[in-house]
């Protein structure tokens, strides 16, 4: 199905949506081109503070109204929903100002937060919002990884052992460089890695009891300086999970290692076989020299009969061109507009993204201590 079928699906209501963007550097660049992408949603609203992201963020929203606060933007009574792409460090503060002002439907980016201490914060939000909240774990819309999402139980027998590796280039730069330093971004294990670790609770359906991780800077941003400060962010780690079930996974991160094929490897067994999705980083990092970039891949593996079976998952170009995650943002985007329109319900709820954010502080907590640490 390409992309303008897909479109078509999911424009379920005949009203036009429109939607309030808090935050419009690079992601939230690429939540506007999938926007864009939706017949029945547009952009009306934005709040950015940097001049030239906010240029850049108007040239893709023709017609949206530059507010100068979040307050602002809030103030403006044609809005039906709101989505959050600000420093991680602000999605708190943010979600609370929303709930106090003008409590519409949200879409808000990873992590939903970055410290310990937020969590009581969370916690009340979560009780006392009367409108849906979807957080954006968009790794799961990945049309490779949405496939092995599908067929994991079928393959496998169960899932006993999965295995996510993540071979990438460094932290791109941000405004402000906000992603340089932990106390921004709850560090690598929490901004980069949530992702990851919401992918771990949804393929082997358990939650986590204990995570041992061993993490840190060994090379990446070391001779960087920003206002007299070296980066603390690290760049490469390893983080074991047990589950109640008493299945077990395994992340393996590094963020130098852009010469890999493959982007994201995630491999689940189980005493029936193994299923692995295979995903390629962002097409415009890919060198041109070396002709097309790879193509998604899902590889299934049954112990009896033996014999890997091969699928390649195509994205949309047009998915592509909109986005460095394989066109999840878009499909992401699809079912939150269902959301919007009032006939769907979160699928990444806040209690998925509070799961994922103690895992990454629990990851972080161990590679500091050396300690595993029960949850």
């Amino acid at each position: 199905m390409n992309a303008m079928d897909q479109m078509q699906n999911g424009a379920v209501g005949t009203g036009v949506m429109r939607y309030g963007l808090i935050g419009c550097g690079m992601m939230g660049q690429e939540h506007l081109r999938n926007i864009a992408l939706l017949e029945n949603a547009r952009v009306t609203a934005i709040f950015e503070p940097d001049a030239q992201m906010l240029a850049a963020a108007l040239a893709l929203a023709p017609g949206a109204q530059a507010c100068a606060t979040v307050e602002d933007l809030l103030a403006i009574p044609d809005l039906d929903a709101l989505v959050i792409v600000s420093p991680n460090h602000l999605h708190v503060p943010q979600l609370e100002l929303i709930a106090q002002r003008r409590p519409l439907p949200i879409l808000v980016e990873k992590p939903l937060y970055t410290q310990a201490a937020d969590l009581e914060r969370v916690q009340s939000f979560l009780a006392s919002y009367p409108a849906p909240v979807w957080v954006a774990m968009e790794y799961r819309y990945m049309p490779p990884i949405a496939a092995l999402l599908e067929q994991a139980q079928a393959a496998t027998g169960g899932v006993q052992m999965l295995t996510i590796r993540e071979h990438r280039f460094p932290f791109l730069p941000k405004v402000g460089d906000w992603n340089r330093f932990n106390r921004n971004t709850g560090g690598t294990l929490v901004e980069k890695c949530c992702h990851f670790f919401d992918l771990m609770r949804l393929v082997v359906q358990s939650e986590p009891v204990r995570v041992m991780a061993s993490a840190g800077q060994a090379v990446n941003h070391r001779d960087e300086v920003y206002d007299g400060e070296t980066p603390d962010i690290w760049d490469h780690g390893y983080v074991i999970v047990d589950f109640a079930s008493g299945a077990r996974a395994m992340l393996e991160l590094c963020m130098f290692a852009e010469g890999s094929r493959y982007q994201e490897e995630v491999s689940a067994v189980g005493p029936n076989g193994k299923i692995e999705a295979l995903v390629p980083g962002p097409g415009r990092f890919w060198p041109a020299d070396l002709g097309a970039p790879p193509v998604p891949q899902v590889i299934v593996s049954p112990r009896r009969p033996q014999g890997p079976r091969s699928v390649e998952i195509p994205v949309d170009p047009a998915l592509l061109q909109a986005g460095d995650h394989n066109g999840s943002t878009f499909y992401q985007h699809q079912r939150f507009l269902q959301v919007v329109q009032g006939v769907a319900r979160p699928e990444v709820t806040l209690d998925d993204g509070v799961a994922a954010v103690r895992m990454g502080l629990a990851a972080q907590q161990s590679a500091l201590t050396g300690q595993a640490v029960a949850l």
